[in-house]
């Protein structure tokens, strides 16, 4: 597909719609061929932004269209592994919202469709992306945190009124909370830290085994209640399986540990970011609120000790290393990624994804890494079942030996 526009297709209308910004400002790249989506309503809304664009109800007819070289998965979460599956075997590229599965089967048979078809897969995780995230990659990549031995993510975002309609029906991400209880949404907590990690301590340090815990459920029900009266079936804790607040414990090859915490039920503002990171020569703690600085502690910056007294520590900003550390995806495009969708990383993931097609390579988050990072659902699910007990990693899960050339670049490295 060199030096061709690509043609893409949105499937589920709704989510997608935060891309239309971004999709407008790559138009000299991606070219928005059609939109799927059950509702009239928003394919309605779709056209009168992208009049060119032909709409459909029904994914299967959407895969036969012969004009649509890609698929962009912005539907509901259980959905993504089956339809990604298809379009590639339909011929399709794929562009998946996260997670990418929600059971070891369906990420094996990811794997597989990809593997067998030679199609382009990128898991559309925007956090990988955010400016912060890229330019504490550069300095793992670059030995300033040394060895890394401790990682921290979080998601921490009020969602209830996204699990029920306004009648008190269930959407699908309520139905999750009473299917399954698990640590359900960990690749935006993942992704990044997962990336530090490899950048500093080589793609030889693999994830071994993960501890899982949830608390009760008590804000699902309360929020029920208080909405919808005590008479509706999720005022009563017992109707949800899912507790409110999850931790996932991935220990490492190299010994180094992992803490995942996914909240998405707890009444709190919105933590956009969560992240920490230590390393034996540095230190990174993310913003925790909107004009709070990222701040980084390096070693090779510190005032040396005098003889005898401990030394002294103090944090720096992380924009105080952007001169030099910078991605070049952030540092090339500031003024656009700034407009873009969760913290610029919505323009970068349809970047990155146009690119790798065209160049023929491996995207910056190609299956391997997406099936690894989702796995983190059913393995956190089996440990709550054994009571927290660890499970470790299929093998199948390790990424296969080490690429060379274009496909092994990093999310800030284009």
């Amino acid at each position: 597909m060199a030096d061709t526009v690509l043609r893409l297709a949105v499937v589920g209308g709704r989510r997608g719609r935060h891309f239309g910004r971004a999709l407008g400002r790559l138009a000299d790249r991606i070219r928005l061929t059609a939109v799927c989506d059950l509702a009239a309503e928003v394919l309605d809304a779709w056209q009168s932004e992208f009049p060119g664009a032909r709409t459909y109800q029904r994914f299967d007819d959407l895969l036969a269209d012969d004009a649509v070289d890609a698929v962009f998965l912005a539907t509901p979460l259980p959905l993504h592994a089956g339809q990604a599956i298809a379009a590639l075997g339909a011929g399709k590229h794929v562009l998946s919202e996260v997670t990418a599965n929600t059971t070891l089967d369906e990420g094996a048979a990811l794997i597989e469709a990809v593997r067998r078809t030679g199609l382009t897969y990128m898991l559309a995780e925007n956090y990988c992306f955010m400016r912060p995230n890229l330019m504490v990659e550069n300095l793992a990549a670059q030995g300033l945190f040394g060895e890394v031995t401790y990682l921290e993510g979080g998601y921490l975002h009020d969602c209830r009124q996204l699990m029920h309609t306004p009648t008190g029906e269930l959407t699908w991400r309520g139905q999750l909370r009473v299917d399954a209880n698990s640590v359900y949404y960990p690749t935006h907590s993942l992704g990044p830290v997962a990336r530090w990690l490899r950048a500093a301590n080589g793609p030889g340090d693999r994830l071994v085994s993960v501890s899982a815990f949830t608390t009760r459920n008590a804000a699902v029900s309360d929020h029920f209640a208080e909405r919808f009266g005590h008479d509706h079936p999720g005022a009563d804790p017992g109707h949800w399986r899912q507790g409110d607040s999850g931790t996932a414990m991935i220990t490492t090859s190299s010994g180094a540990l992992i803490s995942l915490r996914v909240d998405a039920s707890s009444p709190r503002p919105h933590n956009m970011t969560h992240y920490e990171l230590q390393g034996l020569a540095g230190a990174y703690q993310s913003a925790r609120y909107d004009g709070e600085d990222p701040l980084v502690w390096l070693a090779r910056d510190a005032a040396p000790a005098r003889p005898g007294t401990e030394p002294e520590r103090h944090w720096s900003s992380l924009w105080d290393y952007a001169a030099e550390y910078e991605s070049d995806r952030w540092r090339d495009r500031m003024d656009v990624a700034a407009e873009s969708g969760h913290g610029g990383g919505d323009s970068f993931v349809l970047e990155e994804f146009a690119a790798a097609i065209s160049e023929g390579r491996q995207s910056a988050i190609d299956v391997h890494d997406a099936v690894l990072w989702s796995s983190v659902v059913p393995l956190s699910a089996e440990s709550l079942r054994r009571g927290g007990a660890p499970v470790e990693f299929p093998d199948w899960l390790a990424r296969p030996a080490a690429r060379t050339g274009p496909g092994t670049a990093a999310p800030g490295s284009r």
